[in-house]
């Protein structure tokens, strides 16, 4: 094990992801993370409780062989004084990200049914005339918020078709507000007491709607994926009701954020490095590795927490089962020892296993989703738009330490002669 002499109070504290907390520090984390990284790839965080590791063979180590059963029961909500989020815990308990085999492996493989490569083509019509209805209806403008205009409302609405939900315009804005409280909750070390009652109250919205969408359609099945997880049957094992409505929470919160925070941290990229916005524009060719890049680049996830199974010896440190492990996804993408350059847009690089999706048994059962969708809105919104420059600044970050989320991306443009229809 390796011995290194103490740190001050305040020395801790610099080396803290509670620094993330800190305005400068969320718009921009990588300095931080390279220090820890620096110090030690694997960390104890006296202020978090928990084993930092930012390193990336270590992080994937930590993905592939630590428990993701994380999470509180409602009892221990109780005892922590968050009883309000004692529902909430119920449901972490049957969602797949937080569960381990056995039943992350059946659950998963009854998910999976509904992410199969025909189920996803065939979505790739109807996604792209959800691109062009919503530049429609701001291309005439000249200028637009890339997040509020098309990031947000552009992945609620092929969410709601790949579900089999409603598509109207009240229950897309219910889903997109669902999905910020559930990222609120999940992005943060600490919740702030004054927003739990709110967060609470529109997690039971979720779960209630949820729940009346897959009992209506038990009876009155709708094309989608609800109606998929409800036919599922893997070995004669079947999802329960409380299964599907926790999984299908999920994805929605989940699958929201992932894909709104591809589109809009990307194009901020984009846009802050004009050489690589023209580059992507004059062959588009590059745009998969360019979304590789991209997911690598800035991290929607920033990390996840794991559970040691066992004593484990990792990056010199010794882990005792039990305890609280903190893989800082962002951290491990930016890892010199891993990436030449790692700090350089590089669109066609090569040799690009990043750990965005997370790894092995969880890895994202959505990405080839999110990866077409955002294939689609890139090439949608430079092949429509040009002259795009940026209308700020100093873009402002959300207060989400685990979610990378910018709050507002303004933007000019001229539109093409073409239409780029």
């Amino acid at each position: 094990m390796t011995t290194l002499a103490p740190l001050s109070r305040k020395a801790e504290k610099e080396f803290s992801l509670f620094q993330l907390y800190k305005p400068e520090v969320l718009a921009d984390p990588y300095p931080l993370y390279a220090r820890i990284r620096d110090h030690e790839p694997v960390h104890w965080d006296p202020f978090l409780h928990s084993w930092v590791v930012t390193g990336y063979a270590e992080v994937v180590s930590v993905l592939t062989k630590f428990k993701a059963a994380r999470t509180p029961t409602p009892g221990r909500m109780h005892e922590l004084g968050l009883g309000v989020l004692g529902p909430y815990a119920a449901l972490m308990l049957k969602q797949i990200l937080f569960l381990d085999a056995p039943d992350h492996t059946r659950i998963r493989s009854l998910c999976a049914a509904a992410f199969t490569p025909r189920a996803i083509a065939n979505l790739r019509e109807s996604i792209q005339n959800h691109a062009d209805s919503l530049l429609d209806a701001v291309v005439e403008r000249g200028r637009m918020d890339m997040v509020a205009d098309f990031a947000n409302p552009f992945p609620a609405r092929i969410l709601s078709a790949l579900l089999g939900l409603p598509s109207d315009p009240n229950t897309l804005a219910n889903l997109r507000r669902w999905a910020a409280g559930f990222g609120e909750l999940v992005g943060n070390f600490e919740h702030d007491p004054d927003r739990i009652d709110a967060l609470a109250a529109g997690l039971a919205e979720l779960k209630d709607y949820i729940a009346a969408q897959v009992t209506d359609q038990q009876t009155h099945p709708r094309e989608g994926l609800i109606a998929t997880l409800l036919a599922a049957e893997v070995d004669g094992a079947r999802l329960s009701f409380d299964e599907i409505v926790a999984n299908t929470i999920l994805m929605i919160g989940g699958g929201l954020d992932e894909s709104t925070n591809l589109v809009a941290n990307g194009m901020l990229t984009l846009l802050q490095r004009p050489a690589a916005l023209a580059q992507l524009r004059d062959h588009p060719e590059i745009l998969p590795s360019a979304i590789e890049e991209l997911l690598r680049f800035e991290s929607t996830t920033q990390y996840t927490g794991r559970i040691a199974p066992e004593d484990t010896l990792l990056g010199g440190q010794t882990i005792r089962p039990g305890d609280s492990v903190t893989a800082v996804l962002a951290a491990a993408n930016r890892d010199p020892l891993r990436f030449p350059s790692p700090d350089t847009l590089d669109l066609t690089r090569g040799d690009n296993r990043h750990v965005s999706f997370s790894w092995a048994a969880h890895y994202c059962l959505g990405a080839p989703l999110v990866r077409m969708s955002a294939g689609i809105a890139f090439s949608t919104l430079l092949g429509r738009l040009s002259n795009i420059a940026l209308a700020i600044d100093r873009p402002v970050w959300k207060g989400m330490a685990a979610m990378r989320a910018v709050e507002a991306v303004p933007v000019t443009f001229t539109p093409t002669s073409s239409g780029g229809r």
